[in-house]
């Protein structure tokens, strides 16, 4: 194992957490279970560390970059959340896309992407969930690749769906075109939906969560967990309940909903105050950014719409984050 290979592995190493190692290093081929008996896993991180990596380093294993960044993409496939996802949607597929198979589309997506750019190392990588990860490190015409920042991607075949993070500016071109011809499709667009928590952004963009959106209910919504109330009260407050409780599941649906931590507004209209002549009568247009942030985003503006903490009916721009399944929008005197 070279110094760069034992750099990467070291750093990876330090990167997983002391309670996740066994596991990860279990289901890695590449240590046998004599290895995994040797290592205590109850000693300091730098010591555990130290040992592995002499394990590791032995000639008989012959240990290569590949080797390491499968145990790399064990671990980001378990524990997604480690960066910022962003969604993207691919557009004008052919009539051939929906019989893309996993087979025809890493031999062209590789053949594609090395086709753009000589230094570049490509795994691919089928979930249990039908998922495909891919994993890109990226270098260029004269240097290698940089395993310390690759890319990663998500996509589920048959869907026009793609999830990425860790793409710069500088490759999105190149990685647009290869994706887009590999998967028979005529472009690709940004969803506006970004979050660090995958599995969210992925259920709202692709809508695999429990979704109620009616226009009208047949009969009042009950509460799961009803709270004794005082009866008076409760008599006088009810209708006014069930309508900010049909309200909030209209706009934001009904059950577990994904966990996305923000909604940004970018504002770019005409100010309009008769009070304030001196904006008012700016050419230029009036410009700010508003952001919304929660743990949970959807829950919390979904309680505060049926406890009546925010007014109703709800506002489009709250609305269109479950129905258009975005979370970024830029807000004109044209509309969003």
């Amino acid at each position: 194992m070279d110094d760069s290979t034992k750099r990467i592995l070291q750093r990876l190493i330090r990167r997983i957490p002391s309670q996740m190692l066994q596991t990860m290093l279990s289901k890695w081929a590449h240590l046998s279970r004599e290895d995994l008996h040797s290592l205590d896993f109850t000693q300091p991180k730098w010591v555990l560390t130290e040992h592995l990596l002499a394990l590791c380093e032995v000639d008989e294993k012959g240990l290569t970059v590949k080797h390491i960044t499968e145990l790399e993409m064990i671990y980001i496939i378990e524990n997604p959340n480690q960066g910022m996802w962003h969604g993207f949607q691919l557009l004008d597929a052919e009539e051939d896309a929906p019989s893309i198979e996993l087979t025809q589309f890493k031999e062209q997506f590789k053949a594609n992407l090395t086709e753009l750019i000589s230094h570049v190392s490509i795994k691919i990588k089928k979930h249990t969930d039908e998922a495909i990860w891919i994993r890109i490190a990226w270098g260029d015409n004269f240097t290698k690749p940089n395993h310390l920042k690759p890319t990663y991607v998500v996509h589920h075949l048959q869907t026009p769906y793609v999830f990425v993070t860790g793409l710069t500016s500088k490759h999105k071109p190149l990685f647009n075109q290869a994706l887009v011809l590999a998967t028979r499709y005529g472009s690709i667009k940004d969803a506006q939906l970004s979050g660090r928590n995958l599995t969210a952004i992925r259920d709202l963009l692709m809508r695999q969560y429990q979704q109620v959106f009616p226009t009208k209910h047949p009969k009042p919504l009950q509460e799961k967990n009803p709270v004794p109330r005082n009866p008076n009260i409760e008599k006088e407050q009810a209708e006014n309940t069930e309508n900010r409780l049909q309200m909030a599941c209209e706009a934001f649906g009904d059950g577990t909903l994904p966990q996305l931590q923000k909604a940004v507004y970018k504002l770019e209209t005409k100010f309009r105050d008769n009070s304030n002549k001196m904006l008012t009568g700016r050419e230029e247009p009036f410009r700010g950014v508003v952001e919304f942030a929660s743990t949970n985003l959807l829950e919390s503006l979904r309680h505060c719409v049926s406890s009546g903490m925010a007014s109703t009916p709800v506002t489009p721009l709250l609305s269109s984050i479950t129905q258009k399944g975005r979370n970024y929008f830029f807000i004109t005197d044209k509309g969003v």
